[in-house]
């Protein structure tokens, strides 16, 4: 299960102040329920849940399981929504190293010469056999005309069709069901396609072609990810109250003041998963002068960069830690005969242990410096919980931004750099 722990962060509010957040956020998830709040029409990602497609899930599940065969990388070839899920994904359930299949590489997520030479140039290298890499990509974007994904795309799809004597086979394209040029690059070289539905926004996305495609080839079981979604979306239609009180804790945190989020985690494996948030809650939220800015920390690493000014900086700010409560390594500290480093008084503790200790030690310390922190808890890190985490973050985020009377679901400020960049590189028409 997915657990939510705000006493850490209730007593920094003041009288009646949570109470009135959650009345606030019951009138916005009802909503969210009736689609009678801003942008309804992007409501898709609750309609896939509410009528799971089984035969998507199985081409899905029957394509990874063919790429996983003959691949050597696959590339994921993306921006913002398109790619931050399913890495978030692949990241918390992959081993740090040397996993299982394919290599997944990302690519389109940023506009460097320098990354797209050196990936060509490395997929070029012929394997230990003599035998050239078998590369397959994913390019994911609805228009087609990102210019970060577009570009990427351009460079490696000619690379994959000077290289290989099928190209079509070789590449994968999830995108909107008609227009826009990425279909008419479709129709003219025959390659496999995926619809993400119009009714759905990148940073919504995961559970569609867009997340599953990828988190599939990486191995991991795509059924228990969307039915894991399912299952919270089931839970939360009838019992509501716990995911409301985690919105209406945050909604009164920042009407409190709160400008920041701080988005953190103990478990590196969980970085990805921050980056998605980051990614959900701050393009959802930040319109016309409010909402949090979210902000990803990886402890214990950033405790030792930032963490002076979280503790005693200035405190416009609360904290979001994410837990992992099973212990997935099963490491434990050893006994020295000299101890040179000290270190025996953690003999027989497990390295979880300790990890969980420094969490608790380092929210009881900022709770002390007058920083309101919520943790949520997994209680272990497989598809089925990821799936429900993902979920509530979506469903949060829906009501909490409904509270501010704001659209959850678009992005007007994300073209105004847009707008500059074409216009300083000449762009007809910019």
């Amino acid at each position: 299960m997915i657990r939510f722990n705000h006493e850490h962060a209730h007593p920094f509010l003041e009288a009646g102040a949570l109470e009135k957040a959650v009345a606030q956020t019951r009138d916005a998830f009802a909503k969210v329920q009736n689609k009678t709040g801003h942008g309804p029409e992007w409501l898709g990602w609750r309609d896939l849940l509410s009528k799971p497609n089984d035969a998507l899930l199985n081409e899905i599940d029957r394509l990874a399981a063919s790429i996983r065969e003959d691949a050597d990388v696959f590339i994921v070839c993306g921006i913002g929504g398109s790619y931050l899920g399913a890495r978030a994904v692949i990241d918390a359930l992959s081993p740090f190293f040397a996993g299982k299949g394919p290599e997944i590489i990302y690519a389109g997520h940023q506009i460097s010469g320098s990354y797209l030479r050196d990936l060509v140039k490395w997929l070029s290298i012929p394997k230990e056999d003599g035998s050239a890499k078998q590369v397959y990509m994913n390019v994911i974007s609805k228009s087609g005309t990102t210019t970060e994904t577009a570009l990427a795309f351009r460079i490696l799809r000619k690379w994959i069709h000077d290289t290989y004597e099928e190209p079509k086979k070789h590449i994968i394209c999830t995108t909107s069901a008609e227009g826009g040029a990425l279909n008419k690059i479709i129709d003219s070289n025959g390659y496999k396609k995926f619809v993400l539905p119009d009714d759905i926004g990148g940073r919504f996305s995961v559970l569609t072609p867009v997340g599953l495609l990828p988190v599939a080839v990486a191995g991991h079981d795509i059924r228990n990810l969307f039915y894991g979604a399912v299952s919270a979306y089931r839970e939360t239609e009838e019992q509501p109250e716990k995911l409301l009180t985690y919105a209406a804790t945050r909604l009164a945190l920042y009407k409190s003041g709160k400008a920041m989020d701080m988005i953190a985690s103990f478990e590196p494996e969980l970085g990805g998963m921050g980056g998605w948030m980051q990614q959900l809650f701050g393009e959802s939220e930040g319109k016309n002068g409010k909402g949090m800015f979210p902000v990803l920390l990886g402890y214990s690493t950033d405790l030792h960069s930032v963490g002076q000014m979280v503790q005693e900086g200035k405190r416009n700010v609360m904290e979001t830690f994410l837990v992992v409560d099973q212990d997935r390594a099963s490491l434990k500290v050893e006994a020295e005969t000299e101890d040179t480093d000290g270190l025996n008084y953690l003999s027989g503790k497990s390295f979880h242990e300790i990890n969980t200790k420094a969490f608790q030690g380092t929210r009881e310390a900022h709770v002390e410096g007058g920083v309101p922190c919520i943790s949520i808890h997994f209680d272990k890190l497989d598809e089925e919980h990821l799936g429900r985490f993902i979920y509530l973050c979506e469903l949060a985020i829906a009501v909490y931004v409904y509270c501010l009377d704001e659209n959850p679901f678009d992005q007007p400020g994300v073209e105004a750099y847009k707008k500059a960049m074409f216009r300083l590189l000449g762009k007809p028409g910019a």
